[in-house]
């Protein structure tokens, strides 16, 4: 089993920065992928950003240029840094990360902006 903790979530203004962590733990075998989706009430979650194994990186459109994700592979923790939120920012985010072929997901943190 994998075991992520998450944090970095919180209540911010629009325009402004949060920095979201997580680490894994636990029998890791090789990570293949780590990433952040979101989920927004009574919406579907979707992708945030994903970095793979090689080091390739996706981001929604939405969060091109204000998001940028980064990992530590010592230290198995993936960072999303968000800047420039905005309210349609606001949501429960989770941390994926994929050990082998199984997925593992986070308890998700919330992240809420204000107008």
């Amino acid at each position: 089993q994998v075991q992520l903790v998450e944090s970095g979530g919180g209540l911010v203004q629009s325009g402004g920065s949060l920095t979201l962590s997580c680490a894994a733990s636990g029998s890791i075998f090789r990570i293949n992928a780590m990433g952040w989706y979101r989920q927004a009430p009574g919406k579907q979650r979707e992708l945030v950003a994903r970095v793979i194994s090689g080091g390739s990186k996706n981001y929604a459109d939405s969060v091109k240029g204000r998001f940028t994700i980064s990992r530590d592979i010592t230290k198995n923790t993936v960072y999303l840094q968000m800047n420039s939120l905005k309210p349609e920012d606001t949501a429960v985010y989770y941390c994926n990360v994929v050990s082998g072929y199984d997925p593992y997901w986070g308890q998700g943190t919330q992240v809420t902006v204000s107008s």
